[in-house]
């Protein structure tokens, strides 16, 4: 069996997993987690989300967050922006990060609970954004949620979502994230899908990020790299989840990945007991159990196992 040597993982914790917590995590606590990730090698960290205060309290900080946070000069550091005044805004500290993400719902319910547009409206939106995002000379990533199946429409044709991506990157995209929203996707249709994608998408990074809503995630990931996919997305402490509907679980586990694509010979270029300590001191600012194999389990130790 023949896959990537090589990956690369963004770590979206400090964005799509916080925005999930019930309980206010106070900015300092925030400094100090995404301080941590950044000693554990990951090379990309979504920061931010410039969302209204009163849809998504958790985020409201994100301007202090950037600006106080120290990471090695080398991460690139993400925010998400839901419409153009969401950009605008983000703009007015443009110098604290270095990539922007802009999303839209393959499915026209999810899309509309979300944000409250239908799909074409976001897609207008979503034009203009990504052009003003490449004149800032900044990386632009598309997210197109509920690629593999939605919560109110069932399933979504992969014509549908490859059709959308083909937009996005025509826009100006040079990174696309096809999202598992609510953990609906099976091995054999990432692998099936992803090779779709790396077909039609040529010159353009192909991203996944999956949900472990009903334990599929790392089976996923795996199919997807045996399709030749080599960007992932996941959250430490297997934080984060759909906002809409109830019940849509967190992100796979970030050091669950590593620890999957390391014992497989596959190079992050993370190291996986500073990720583990990370997702560790995360349980501790949040003062319950996380559901991360790793973080009971710890990495293979090889010289305890064979002794």
């Amino acid at each position: 069996m023949t896959h990537p040597k090589q990956v690369h993982i963004r770590e979206v914790g400090p964005r799509d997993g916080f925005q999930n917590e019930p309980e206010h995590i106070s900015t300092p606590d925030k400094i100090r987690l995404v301080n941590a990730l950044g000693q554990s090698g990951v090379k990309r960290i979504e920061v931010a989300s410039f969302v209204r205060p009163d849809v998504i309290p958790q985020l409201a900080d994100g301007r202090e967050v950037l600006d106080q946070i120290d990471v090695p000069d080398d991460v690139a550091l993400m925010v998400l922006v839901p419409n153009t005044r969401g950009l605008e805004n983000a703009l007015r500290v443009r110098d604290t990060f270095h990539e922007v993400a802009i999303f839209v719902s393959a499915s026209e319910t999810h899309n509309k609970k979300n944000v409250n547009r239908t799909v074409a409206e976001s897609m207008a939106d979503n034009d203009v954004m990504a052009k003003r995002i490449v004149a800032e000379g900044l990386h632009c990533a598309a997210v197109i949620a509920t690629s593999f199946g939605c919560p109110y429409e069932g399933k979504v044709e992969m014509s549908r979502v490859l059709d959308i991506a083909e937009r996005f990157a025509a826009g100006g995209a040079g990174e696309i994230g096809f999202g598992d929203t609510t953990g609906m996707c099976n091995p054999a249709y990432a692998a099936e899908f992803f090779a779709a994608a790396l077909d039609r998408l040529p010159g353009v990074e192909v991203t996944a990020h999956f949900h472990n809503t009903r334990g599929q995630g790392l089976a996923n990931a795996y199919a997807a790299l045996r399709a030749g996919c080599t960007s992932f997305e996941s959250s430490f402490g297997e934080l984060g989840g759909c906002p809409v509907p109830a019940g849509s679980t967190g992100n796979i586990a970030t050091e669950d990945l590593i620890s999957m694509f390391h014992e497989m010979g596959v190079e992050t270029g993370i190291d996986l007991p500073k990720m583990i300590l990370a997702a560790l001191q995360a349980q501790n600012v949040l003062g319950r159990k996380l559901t991360s194999h790793s973080i009971a389990a710890g990495p293979i130790d090889w010289h305890r196992a064979t002794n």
